[in-house]
């Protein structure tokens, strides 16, 4: 059975530094990486998505797929394995959805996310994740 790292992107700096150690791992290994971005309908700020009216949620999938297919690349130049997943749901549930349906050995999250009293109302991912994860979670420190 072929060992899967899965990690979530959005673009920002702290998904960038999971991403990068998911890949080492993914490179010390001989792991499979299952990428994956979450976007939730409806929500103006996922992923940079405009505040001017219009389908939100297209919006929220095109900066995903872009985000997704800019980090994809660069693993596949290092000589990686990687697959794509670009889902409209929760960050955290595509995350745990994806390690799920792949069997995962691993998800790979950043510590930090959403700040003061946003961070209660929406959850934090990787607080969500080390709760619901069907595998093991690694937690790497940023910012």
């Amino acid at each position: 059975m072929e060992d899967v790292i899965v990690v979530g992107t959005d673009g920002s700096p702290t998904a960038d530094q999971a991403v990068e150690r998911a890949a080492a791992l993914a490179k010390m290994t001989g792991a499979r990486l299952a990428l994956v971005s979450g976007y939730r309908r409806d929500n103006s700020m996922a992923l940079g998505a405009s505040l001017y009216p219009g389908d939100l949620t297209e919006e929220a999938r095109v900066a995903a797929d872009g985000c997704l297919e800019k980090a994809a690349a660069h693993l596949r130049s290092d000589g990686l394995e990687v697959e794509t997943h670009c889902m409209c749901a929760d960050p955290a549930d595509a995350l745990i959805g994806i390690a799920e349906d792949t069997n995962a050995n691993l998800i790979v999250v950043g510590s930090k996310g959403m700040h003061g009293g946003r961070r209660f109302l929406l959850g934090s991912v990787p607080n969500k994740v080390s709760h619901h994860a069907p595998c093991s979670v690694m937690i790497v420190r940023t910012g």
